[in-house]
């Protein structure tokens, strides 16, 4: 019992000291947003502003921050619907198809997708969208970002519908109940938490991507938020406070998506130990 006491206070002590560590750069990013130029490079990093400003938010704003936002949005919104309607409807046929070899590939194609990084594949999609005329279009970035989002969804959801028991399924069945009725009536509910997980999991990829925006687009009307943060860097000189600023906001709304789904994130993420 001594030493089980023992490891409990190095576990929360180790706990409280990581805690500190990711709490740290929040805190200088917020307090730095509110910070002009001048206050930056002559106060403390860590200090707080003695003359807080809102003006470095108010020149985010005006740097069309609505408009590469809805981009990030529309980008988000079509990668992450098609990834997960696609990935379960795929999960729910190779579970219930189980011993069809054709299924079977399938799945060992989605499995072989896990190991294809995005960088090895760059150049080959550049030439495909170009090819497709798409080249410097919001969907140049979907289309890409479904392909790489639905084999990890399918693999997450395959083994989360397996451990629905069968004899559900047979009841249902029974019942007279068809494929499509079982899938909507049963899989689904009991699959929301980690459909809640993949989405989630694949829309921060989405939001946070920089790759893509970069090779597939050029104009500034097609930029997302994290390509859009380059507008606050000169040639010799990069306002930071303003950067940060627009690090705050483009975060917020995952913190928010966070919130909202943070019950059924957790109960996703958990699933496989509770079983």
């Amino acid at each position: 019992m001594r030493k089980l006491v023992r490891l409990n206070w190095l576990g929360g002590s180790a706990g409280w000291l990581w805690l500190v560590i990711v709490m740290i750069p929040l805190y200088w990013i917020v307090v730095t947003s509110f910070k002009d130029q001048s206050a930056y490079f002559s106060q403390n990093p860590f200090a707080l502003p003695s003359a807080p400003t809102v003006s470095n938010y108010q020149l985010v704003i005006q740097s069309d921050f609505p408009r590469y936002f809805v981009n990030s949005v529309i980008v988000t919104a079509g990668t992450i619907i098609p990834a997960v309607t696609i990935a379960f409807l795929a999960a729910y046929a190779i579970v219930r198809g189980a011993g069809n070899r054709f299924l079977a590939g399938v799945n060992g194609l989605f499995l072989m997708g896990l190991a294809i990084p995005l960088q090895a594949t760059i150049i080959p999609v550049y030439l495909l969208i170009i090819r497709m005329h798409l080249y410097d279009s919001l969907l140049a970035i979907v289309l890409p970002s479904i392909a790489f989002a639905i084999p990890l969804s399918v693999l997450v959801l395959t083994n989360f519908i397996r451990d629905v028991p069968k004899e559900l399924f047979e009841s249902m069945r029974v019942d007279g109940a068809t494929e499509w009725g079982m899938l909507r009536k049963l899989a689904l509910p009991l699959t929301r938490p980690a459909l809640v997980t993949v989405a989630i999991y694949n829309g921060l990829g989405v939001w946070n991507g920089f790759l893509l925006p970069l090779i597939l687009t050029q104009s500034p009307e097609q930029r997302t938020l994290p390509l859009a943060l380059w507008t606050f860097q000169g040639q010799y000189s990069v306002n930071v406070p303003a950067v940060l600023a627009s690090v705050v906001l483009t975060t917020l709304p995952i913190v928010i998506l966070y919130a909202v789904g943070r019950r059924q994130l957790l109960s996703g993420l958990t699933a496989g130990f509770s079983r």
